[in-house]
């Protein structure tokens, strides 16, 4: 007779025996094929490789070597009004716009008549300067007759010192008032022909060019009220221009005496410009150095506030260097085949400046390493395909 405990051991064996028969028995086919994972391993860029038959001929070499290469230092720059030819032209009296002689566009040429203010106080100022020369003269004809009763000894010398006094008292008056007109923007002509009894045409002040250039701004219209020291009009010459523009400090420190600059605009034709200034010190935030050239502008390709490059080229600096047209781009990696005993391998490279066709190596190759320079394609070709087709692995 079994008894409980008994009964509960059986029980557990043929448990433990039915799990080690399931472990024991293979996975029931679900009578699909079991899918692959593709493989994800890229080629091995370091095997030696042969280029086809068909693309032998192809293949050429060059070796690495250490040769004078050119820096070409590019840096982002903005066109600028050189300073020296821009002209703010102002009011130098109160009074209303009674001609304009110009209009925004036009190109004026200096002392050309710009516009005419119709002013009362510049009326006031002609009678004063009427007056004041007419005191002038009658002190001067004083001085002279007091000086010859002076040399005939009918008067003091007290009644001498008197009369240049008045003299010249009328005279600084006179010379003042004169000074003023001038300021206003009348002429040695005009005022001349004040003296000779003309007048002014309707108290009206001209206004001239101070050089020649072009209207930028018109901030007046006919009539309108100005008053002194206001900006009617903006002239600007752009025959020659500013390029600002910021450079690393490195590149700084590197610039010749007398260097030319390279300005490339984003549309027209590049135009060579000497650096006229360099900062004595760097921008704190940015760690650059402003910098400015100078560029003739007589056919007016280059526009006020317009960005260009600036190509600034230094000193050529030795350095070991391939031909650009070496190197290429292999599972995101930039390298060069290099030529071995028993074949082509790929090796990846860094890459520093880059100039006319040149590329200099700054980490991956030695002097004297034969870099393949055509035929690069063809290599590529054959080692990605052998990648795909599993040729070349064991």
């Amino acid at each position: 007779m079994v008894t409980g405990r008994g009964f509960a051991s059986i029980s557990a064996g043929l448990s433990l025996v039915l799990l080690v028969a399931c472990q024991e028995q293979p996975p029931a086919s679900s009578g699909a094929p079991a899918v692959l994972e593709p493989s994800k391993a890229g080629p091995d860029l370091s095997r030696l490789i042969q280029p086809p038959a068909s693309a032998r001929d192809r293949v050429s070499t060059e070796v690495a070597i250490i040769r004078p290469l050119e820096q070409v230092v590019t840096v982002p720059g903005e066109v600028m009004p050189d300073l020296r030819r821009m002209a703010k032209v102002t009011s130098r009296i109160e009074g209303a716009v009674a001609r304009l002689h110009v209009k925004l566009g036009d190109r004026v040429r200096t002392g050309q008549p710009l516009v005419a203010i119709e002013s009362l106080r510049l009326d006031e100022l002609v009678q004063e300067y009427l007056v004041t020369k007419a005191q002038r003269d009658v002190a001067e004809n004083s001085l002279h007759r007091t000086e010859k009763l002076r040399a005939e000894e009918i008067v003091p010398d007290r009644r001498l010192i008197e009369e240049r006094g008045r003299y010249l008292e009328s005279k600084a008056r006179f010379q003042h008032v004169r000074e003023k007109l001038l300021h206003m923007g009348l002429t040695e002509g005009e005022l001349r022909a004040l003296e000779h009894g003309s007048h002014l045409d309707g108290h009206l002040a001209t206004l001239r060019a101070p050089l020649d250039g072009i209207i930028v701004a018109q901030h007046i219209v006919l009539g309108q009220g100005v008053a002194a020291g206001e900006t009617l009009l903006e002239i600007m010459d752009t025959s020659r221009l500013w390029i600002m523009a910021n450079v690393p400090i490195e590149a700084a420190r590197a610039f010749p005496e007398r260097l030319i600059g390279r300005i490339v605009p984003k549309s027209g034709r590049a135009v060579e410009a000497p650096l006229t200034y360099l900062a004595p010190d760097a921008d704190e935030k940015t760690r650059t150095v402003r910098v400015r050239f100078e560029a003739e502008n007589l056919t007016g390709e280059l526009k006020p506030h317009e960005y260009v490059d600036v190509q600034v080229r230094l000193p050529d600096k030795p350095a070991l260097a391939i031909p650009s047209s070496a190197i290429t781009l292999v599972e995101q990696q930039r390298g060069v085949f290099v030529e071995q005993e028993h074949g082509y391998g790929f090796v990846p490279v860094q890459i520093g400046r880059e100039a006319n066709g040149w590329s200099e190596i700054v980490h991956g190759l030695a002097p004297g390493d034969r870099v393949v320079t055509h035929g690069v394609f063809d290599l590529k070709n054959v080692l990605l395909r052998d990648a795909v087709t599993g040729q070349g692995e064991g």
